[in-house]
């Protein structure tokens, strides 16, 4: 029986929605430290363990993606995932830290790097007429999630039958069936399940490569460093956003649940602008508006300019991560795509170490100029490379 790519589509988007509710951590850290008289950054570093083992878990995941399927991968993520965060839970009741960064960042972070590249390669073999689309909406899940499970989680926290401890059971006990229902779904297509490509997208090469082989190529540690730059920045603005305007905290909620729109739009948005205009063309105006905003964000402390600014540069943040596994395709093939598209993710591991680095030896109280202006300074950078990148590709089409 001839399947239906947009079910295997939905089947990523749930995936990603499920995995992307790692970036409701902010929603428990408070709770987590009152309960237990553990730090705020104590419990902050969970989160970002977890993103660490994400991107670094990723360069191997996605090689088991080529070799055995999406499903075995999406199986393994939702085992991996779904039992970190039930035994999060756990460690809390133990009041046991080391056993909260074990459970979440290590269990957690391997079933996340697993989760976030089981569909992405997949879908693009679904659909060769439109790559960006296709990353766009399996990674715009990972985007909306937050506000989905802050929503959820708020929710069972507020119940009294319920509570901290048990919001963490009753959470990965949902991640683990629904994951593994959505993971039998990815498949990857059959000889005539899906349209015959007639034209490669635009700027594409036309080489199918091995990944090992494509890791000795100029191009591809352009890519990865323009991925890397687009998520320090990205990572490092949602950090300094509440200590950079003063607004009060009804604006804050407001502006903090308009970013999650834009960040999760932004990715579908972005991706399935590249189908028409090419991967290169969308990263070097990803870059430009970065720099623009930044700028008006350096010089134009006003309220209503920072917060349309911060939209539009969380929105490229988005972007970056749809649009480059679209952009892998189009210059090395979707031979071995899932395993380049893990180790580029390692940049996020990289990136979410850096980020913050910037921001500690830089900022000065609510004084974020000298951050803001090394952001540009990076932008400007990743921009020429952007360029640069180009010329490669030209070079690579010729050969």
């Amino acid at each position: 029986m001839k399947r239906n790519r947009y079910v295997v589509a939905l089947a990523g988007v749930v995936l990603h929605l499920m995995i992307g509710s790692v970036y409701a951590w902010s929603v428990f850290t408070k709770p987590i430290a009152t309960e237990t008289g553990w730090s705020i950054k104590a419990v902050t570093f969970a989160f970002s363990l977890a993103i660490f083992f994400l991107g670094m878990s990723a360069a191997f995941m996605g090689r088991l993606v080529e070799k055995y399927g999406p499903t075995v991968t999406g199986t393994v993520s939702a085992i991996l995932f779904g039992l970190g965060v039930m035994l999060t839970g756990v460690a809390i009741g133990a009041h046991q830290l080391w056993l909260l960064y074990l459970c979440y960042g290590v269990i957690g972070g391997v079933g996340l790097g697993a989760g976030y590249v089981t569909p992405v390669s997949t879908i693009i073999k679904w659909f060769p007429d439109k790559r960006g689309l296709a990353t766009g909406l399996a990674i715009m899940g990972f985007g909306f999630a937050a506000l989905l499970t802050s929503t959820v989680a708020n929710h069972l926290l507020s119940l009294k039958s319920v509570g901290l401890e048990k919001t963490f059971y009753i959470l990965g006990a949902v991640y683990l069936v629904v994951m593994l229902l959505a993971a039998q779904l990815i498949k990857r297509p059959r000889p005539g399940e899906v349209p015959t490509q007639t034209n490669l997208p635009k700027n594409s090469t036309g080489i199918q490569m091995r990944a090992n082989d494509a890791l000795k190529t100029p191009a591809f540690y352009c890519l990865w460093f323009m991925f890397f730059i687009n998520i320090t920045t990205g990572i490092g603005l949602v950090s300094m956003a509440q200590g950079m305007v003063n607004m009060n905290a009804a604006k804050a909620a407001a502006l903090v649940g308009i970013i999650g729109l834009f960040n999760g739009f932004g990715r579908l948005i972005w991706a399935s602008l590249s189908d028409y205009i090419g991967r290169p063309l969308t990263y070097t105006l990803i870059f430009v508006v970065d720099i623009l905003c930044l700028g008006t964000i350096l010089c134009l402390r006003q309220e209503l300019l920072f917060s349309i600014a911060l939209c539009l540069l969380l929105s490229c943040y988005g972007a970056g991560f749809s649009v480059i596994p679209a952009y892998l395709g189009d210059v090395f093939g979707t031979r071995e795509l899932g395993a380049l598209h893990g180790y580029t993710l390692t940049a996020w591991a990289v990136a979410g170490m850096v980020g913050p680095t910037i921001i500690t030896y830089t900022s000065h109280g609510s004084d974020y100029s000298k951050t803001l202006l090394i952001f540009i300074i990076i932008d400007v950078i990743s921009l020429l490379v952007s360029f640069f990148v180009k010329t490669q590709i030209k070079h690579m089409k010729k050969a």
